[in-house]
């Protein structure tokens, strides 16, 4: 066992999860799941699979039950990434002691800031909360306190830290994850895809009491703390400047006028996308995107012996995608995007020991003092503290180095308390570092 799998087994499980029911009804002793150390397949939701919430009066009624029911509510979202334009929520799964499971579809209930508001001052448990939270955010769901238990694993030093991997190593049961990646879009949802879906929130609860107590022994509780307020207080992201630079293969684009054209394919793709409630890859692919840039072509006929705009492609979608190619050859040279993104941080760390290497000198004592923390902290570098926030405090160092302006710098770039406590000691030193 694991600490945190002897951790979980020092209690039992709560009611909104746990061991499967036995011939008698009840709940099996202990947490974990495991037998002889093999670990149970969960195979159905503990109250089977709950009907799926889809009109005004049955909302009105799950959110009398949570807003009844006690304790932290376990929250899970699902999209359809790869199949429809944008990343709104297809279906939204909820337990809570007292509650049951509940499957709510957020197309035929868009609203959901009744069910937010009924669960508002409990905490939401979620796994790999910054995912599911813009999509909740966007239907009216919105925590003032959290608990992510992928989060939660990282800082406890768990090397995989998937919600299947979580709950089989700490409480001893399989999930079945195979329904990760299908079109949560589709409708009526097909039953198996429903109890994925239920399963999903079944163990939450046990599993974020379980790395709780594990946090905790390490000495790390009130650390994950901070950071679960942090994401639950974050503003949402402002939108992506310039998203057409992330096309992918855009390094192989060198020249202002071949960017161009990547742009204008971009922007005419996405304004398809959207139309059609695509994702955007399925209009046309970045490599065929690329290809275009690359090759510049003069008309219909050169672009369609690129690849990705082939036998298959309609006359009216090529000559769709050679007017944005054309638009960007008609360009002025003023017109043109420029090479490389204005920003305002430190250069790429490849050109440090070019451009300032007492800097370079820093940044490499400072990573290997990050890195050695982390590993003696058991958690990755970038939960320790991100390596933008390095890189910028090494290029451009308080001009009194001492403990309290090192701090200052840290949280400036957005460093938490604790990260600020722990890496302040280490990146002292390394500041103060000469070629």
């Amino acid at each position: 066992m694991t600490d945190a799998q002897e951790t979980a087994a020092d209690s039992s499980l709560r009611t909104t999860g746990g061991a499967p029911l036995d011939d008698g009804g009840s709940s099996a002793e202990g947490s974990v799941g495991s037998v002889d150390g093999a670990p149970t397949p969960l195979l159905e939701p503990r109250e089977g699979i709950p009907p799926v919430i889809a009109d005004e009066a049955s909302l009105a009624d799950v959110v009398a039950a949570f807003a009844a029911g006690t304790g932290p509510v376990a929250v899970d979202a699902e999209r359809a990434s790869g199949y429809r334009y944008g990343q709104r929520a297809y279906l939204v799964q909820l337990r809570r002691e007292g509650a049951g499971t509940a499957l709510i579809d957020p197309v035929a209930c868009p609203d959901l800031s009744s069910l937010g508001t009924a669960i508002g001052d409990a905490e939401w448990d979620l796994h790999a909360a910054t995912q599911d939270l813009p999509c909740l955010r966007d239907i009216g769901m919105r925590p003032t306190q959290l608990f992510d238990t992928e989060l939660a694993g990282r800082l406890a030093g768990f090397p995989r830290v998937g919600l299947g991997a979580m709950v089989e190593n700490v409480l001893g049961y399989v999930l079945e994850k195979g329904h990760s990646a299908v079109d949560w879009s589709t409708r009526p949802l097909p039953e198996p895809w429903l109890r994925y879906a239920a399963l999903d929130v079944e163990l939450l609860v046990d599993l974020r009491d379980a790395l709780e107590k594990e946090l905790d022994r390490q000495g790390k509780l009130e650390w994950a703390r901070e950071e679960f307020d942090a994401i639950a207080s974050a503003p949402p992201a402002p939108p992506r400047k310039d998203p057409w630079r992330r096309t992918s293969g855009m390094h192989k684009v060198r020249r202002r006028r071949q960017m161009a054209i990547v742009r204008e394919l971009w922007t005419a793709r996405d304004q398809v996308a959207q139309r059609r409630d695509v994702s955007p890859g399925k209009v046309l692919g970045d490599s065929a995107i690329v290809e275009a840039a690359l090759a510049v072509p003069v008309n219909v006929h050169a672009l369609s012996a690129l690849p990705g705009f082939g036998h298959r492609m309609g006359r009216r979608q090529l000559e769709q995608w050679q007017a944005a190619v054309d638009r960007a050859r008609g360009l002025a040279e003023s017109e043109l995007p420029q090479p490389g993104q204005p920003t305002t941080g430190p250069p790429p760390p490849r050109a440090w020991a070019d451009k300032d290497p007492a800097a370079a000198a820093r940044l490499s004592a400072a990573r290997a003092a990050v890195t050695a923390l982390a590993e003696t902290l058991s958690m990755p570098q970038e939960n320790l503290i991100t390596p933008d926030t390095v890189r910028r405090v090494c290029w451009e160092p308080p001009a009194e180095l001492d403990a309290e302006s090192v701090s200052a710098a840290l949280t400036s770039h957005g460093a938490r308390h604790w990260q600020v406590e722990q890496v302040t000691p280490v990146l002292l030193p390394a500041l103060a570092s000469r070629v």
